[in-house]
């Protein structure tokens, strides 16, 4: 397939495709700090998760011996907030297509949250590791 016929094929999946350069650039910024704020004024779990960030973070700049300590610190409080996102992403997609209760539907919702219990006792061991640890 040509590069053309590639790129028309791309472009007609979505409405929203197409958009190139500083344009693209822009898009996806407004988009991303769409979702923040959508994650931020309708998830709780999320705004909860964000307000431990805001502790956490300049706590894990001050307790981190070292730049890799620090990294430890804030990276897994961050990874945190990402999982949430996509667990939140998921649980919205599920909803949008039913309400029902489905099988299906309870085990995505359940593997997402599962997901971010799994970020949260990360995060939980590698604070206890770099800061108990010394």
């Amino acid at each position: 397939m040509a590069q053309d016929q590639q790129q028309q094929v791309s472009a007609g999946e979505s409405p929203f495709k197409g958009a190139t350069g500083l344009r693209r650039i822009a898009s996806a910024a407004r988009n991303s700090l769409a979702g923040l704020a959508e994650a931020i004024r309708c998830e709780d779990a999320f705004r909860q998760e964000l307000l431990l960030a805001a502790i956490l973070v300049p706590l894990g700049l001050w307790l981190g011996a070292t730049g890799v300590e620090r990294a430890l610190l804030i990276g897994v409080v961050l990874f945190v907030l990402v999982v949430e996102l996509l667990n939140s992403a998921i649980e919205a997609t599920v909803d949008r297509i039913s309400f029902e209760n489905h099988r299906l539907a309870k085990r995505a919702k359940d593997i997402g949250s599962a997901a971010v219990l799994i970020a949260l006792v990360n995060a939980v061991t590698v604070w206890a590791l770099v800061v108990i640890g010394r």
